[in-house]
């Protein structure tokens, strides 16, 4: 299947739901856990993703925090606050919902 570029309307889920998995993480972890738990069929670009996790901080979802690594580098991570758990459930409930109509229409063609 061909690599997507744009996840209209699944980005945000889709940071949730690795965030809450493998918290905290670097925006290049998120991307990269992105398209390897996917196989490879999803991809984000960073002009898609660092705003998605500057909007998402801003609305209280996830929290950065700056860290230094053994190398001496300062990486800066993310991970979800209590409102950003919760969240997931409710963006989890609506994607199904979508999929379910979706698979609805194809059926039909």
């Amino acid at each position: 299947m061909a690599k997507q570029d744009s996840l209209q309307g699944s980005l945000d889920l889709l940071i949730l739901k690795i965030l809450s998995r493998q918290a905290p993480l670097h925006g290049y972890a998120v991307m990269t856990a992105i398209e390897q738990i996917s196989g490879q069929v999803l991809r984000v670009e960073e002009g898609s993703l660092y705003p998605a996790l500057h909007r998402m901080e801003e609305a209280g979802s996830i929290r950065a925090s700056w860290i230094t690594k053994g190398n001496g580098r300062r990486s800066r991570v993310y991970e979800l606050t209590a409102q950003g758990r919760k969240q997931v459930a409710t963006e989890e409930a609506r994607w199904t919902t979508i999929v379910r109509g979706v698979q609805r229409v194809l059926k039909l063609a």
